[in-house]
């Protein structure tokens, strides 16, 4: 914002085209949204199959972090839903 002296507060209305189009072409240049969950996805993959032992945490659904796991396991298990569905 600060780049192209946009104000915080202003509406897409008010802001020149040119300025739009400078905005767009530094965006698609940057990794965002969906490409960057794919990114990291792949990134697990790949410790998934050298068979790492963060790869074989994240298999399971256990902490990959170094995190305590004899009581503190539960919110592990329920944030991992999504990985926990490829397991060895």
């Amino acid at each position: 914002m600060a780049k192209y002296t946009i104000h915080p507060q202003a509406r897409m209305g008010t802001i020149p085209a040119k300025t739009l189009t400078a905005l767009t072409a530094e965006l698609s240049n940057m990794t965002i949204e969906n490409d960057a969950r794919r990114i990291v996805q792949e990134n697990i993959q790949r410790l998934r199959d050298m068979g790492t032992y963060r790869g074989r945490r994240h298999a399971m659904g256990l902490p990959v972090r170094g995190q305590r796991t004899r009581t503190q396991i539960e919110t592990a298990k329920k944030l991992n839903t999504l990985e926990r569905g490829a397991r060895y």
